[in-house]
């Protein structure tokens, strides 16, 4: 059986609570900039190693998910140049943008595995009808079309990351206010990112399964498993 998604613990683990540590408890007088920074990604990283070893989500995003987290815990405990923490803001999703184009070149589009796979969609129903249509091809083309427009939503990303982090990250790695600004950035990054590109994706999802019911015939229920 397939594991419950909790969105509600997901937000808590990897933005409420990190924002605020790095907030509030990297003052000196609490854990310190240092500590703070440690505590903080120890969350998300601990998490993240939890649903990629535990529930056994061995997945290219899982697996970057939890790179990211390192390499943002590594350009601040390194002190490196805050250049390269808005490049890892904006490298993570355009390196998502660009698997899933390299992907199409494969047997395996990320994109089906993401959005047309089994335990998402009726895709023996699904399959069967597009036979009977003779319109297999076509949704071929379809979930090509959906892939080009999804890799662009992480292009989209990629630039408001890059944006975001160049506008509020400007304090020297290893002080107080750049645990700040990082925690503000996190807190941000919600609103400002990830709230358009799911409007993104979810408009492309439903425009996906908009032909999959013109070329199938299928009902919005029969597209998708009874829970």
């Amino acid at each position: 059986m397939a594991q419950k998604e909790r969105p509600f613990l997901n937000l808590l683990i990897n933005i409420v609570i990190p924002v605020f540590i790095l907030l509030k408890l990297s003052k000196e007088q609490y854990l310190g900039p240092f500590y703070g920074l440690i505590v903080a990604l120890a969350f998300p990283i601990l998490y993240g190693l939890y649903e990629v070893v535990k529930e056994k989500k061995y997945n290219f995003l899982s697996i970057l998910g939890v790179v990211s987290i390192l390499l943002t815990g590594g350009i601040g405990l390194l002190q490196l140049n805050n250049n390269w923490l808005a490049a890892k803001e904006a490298g993570v999703p355009l390196l998502i943008a660009i698997a899933i184009l390299v992907s199409l070149k494969t047997n395996y589009p990320l994109v089906k595995k993401l959005i047309y796979n089994d335990s998402i969609m009726n895709i023996a129903k699904i399959e069967e009808a597009l036979e009977e249509k003779k319109s297999k091809e076509q949704l071929e083309k379809q979930l090509k079309k959906a892939s080009y427009y999804v890799a662009g939503t992480f292009v989209f990303s990629a630039f408001l990351n890059y944006i975001l982090a160049k506008i509020i990250v400007v304090s020297e790695p290893g002080s107080v206010a750049y645990n700040t600004e990082l925690g503000r950035m996190t807190a941000l990054s919600f609103p400002v990112i990830a709230l358009p590109s799911t409007i993104l994706l979810v408009i492309v999802i439903f425009s996906l399964v908009k032909k999959i019911k013109q070329l199938t015939g299928l009902e919005m229920e029969e597209v998708f498993k009874a829970k």
